[in-house]
């Protein structure tokens, strides 16, 4: 720099000295300042979550669950044999009724009345019958000793006959009256619940037209469903083999999935929708399924035992695959791991857990979340399950069945 006062080429201006050292400054700052940060990000770990793979029993299952029907396994219309006055009623609407249990009372002077009468005749015509067997039998004793002649006994034996006859005919309607009598008193025929009341004390029923009561029998109980006919033959040939399991569910159900047994298929298909009827049977023990209700229902048509198993998000999906990240140990640092990418060949889904029919063993380890910040070889850091249930609170699902292309194989 020259000296105060003096101008002169020999020495530079002061933009000449700044330039290059600003540009010098700069250099440095960028190979300090970014390419430790890059390489600090680059080899940091990503923490994930995972799971270890396991192996159980998935049931394969018609997806998606049929629409099912609750029908009664019986219905009974009560009806009187006889006319009548009703007397008494036996039961409450709605209440559960046994086989034999009485049910209505009907008014029974009149039919008393006919027994005590075809009683009365009978008592009458077995005298007579008497009488004309004695006369028979000495009318055969004259007839021996030829005072008699043929006819005379003929007609002694059709008079005997006829009363004999008649006789029959008043046990006959002694049997009738006392039948009669019996249907004065209307029994259950079923277990089972009773309806609304149709007919009441006081009215008089004219048999057998006029309908007292309907009761329906709900244990057991009918689900009746329907399901595309291309499950037909898979369902045919495990019906075969074994008896195929069913459960149901419905809305705001409360108690435990009832459980039954596929007990009926449709001799036809129906040609307009494409679908076969079937329909199941259950105890109903607990009456937690009543007719007319509409259901849920599962299907069980095989098991698949000891299946490998992971949760259902560590699969992921390629452009010509589905995978899996699987974490291995790291050879130079027991902090951190290591992730393999494995292509995976999967089954069906089934609470929420997918089966794996290649591509993996038990006892393995896979990502179920983070796998978006994964590539090959990166290194890991895992997350315990409980840090992650407290970040990110449970949600409750229903069991799905839906396997890669069908879930019926």
């Amino acid at each position: 720099m020259p000296p105060a006062g003096i101008k002169s080429s020999k020495y530079p201006s002061m933009k000449t000295y700044l330039l290059p050292l600003s540009l010098a400054a700069c250099a440095a700052a960028l190979f300090v300042g970014c390419e430790p940060a890059g390489k600090k990000k680059a080899d940091a770990p990503v923490t994930v979550l995972t799971a270890r793979v396991t192996t159980t029993n998935v049931p394969v299952q018609i997806d998606p669950p049929p629409v099912g029907h609750v029908t009664a396994f019986s219905t009974v219309t009560v009806h009187s044999q006889i006319g009548g006055l009703i007397q008494a009623v036996h039961f409450k609407e709605g209440q559960e009724v046994k086989k034999g249990d009485r049910l209505f009372s009907i008014d029974p002077r009149p039919t008393q009345a006919a027994l005590a009468q075809a009683q009365a005749a009978l008592q009458r015509d077995a005298a007579q019958l008497e009488y004309a067997q004695a006369n028979f039998t000495r009318e055969q004793k004259l007839f021996d000793q030829k005072l008699i002649s043929q006819d005379e006994l003929d007609t002694n034996r059709a008079s005997l006959d006829a009363i004999s006859g008649t006789v029959a005919a008043d046990k006959a309607a002694i049997a009738n009256a006392q039948l009669n009598l019996e249907f004065c008193e209307i029994r259950s025929p079923i277990d089972g619940r009773a309806g609304s009341l149709q007919s009441f004390v006081g009215n008089v029923v004219k048999a057998p037209d006029d309908a007292l009561l309907t009761i329906t029998q709900i244990r057991p109980i009918y689900v009746a469903f329907s399901v595309p006919e291309q499950y037909l033959p898979q369902i045919k040939s495990e019906m075969a083999l074994r008896t195929l399991q069913t459960s149901v569910t419905y809305e705001n159900m409360e108690v435990k999935p009832p459980q039954g047994e596929l007990t009926f298929v449709d001799n036809t298909v129906d040609p307009t929708t494409g679908q076969i009827q079937l329909r199941a049977t259950f105890p109903n023990a607990d009456t937690a399924l009543w007719p007319g209700q509409f259901v849920q229902l599962k299907l069980t048509l095989k098991t698949l035992t000891n299946a490998v198993v992971v949760p259902s998000q560590a699969v992921q999906t390629g452009q010509t695959n589905q995978y899996v990240y699987v974490v291995t140990s790291n050879p130079t640092n027991t902090e951190t791991h290591i992730v393999q990418l494995r292509p995976v060949t999967v089954g069906i889904d089934y609470d929420n857990q997918t089966v794996v029919t290649k591509g993996l063993k038990a006892g393995e380890t896979v990502v179920t979340d983070g796998q978006l910040r994964l590539a090959p070889g990166v290194k890991v850091t895992v997350k315990s399950s409980l840090q992650a249930a407290a970040k990110k609170p449970s949600a409750t699902g229903t069991a799905t069945n839906t396997p890669a292309g069908t879930n019926a194989p």
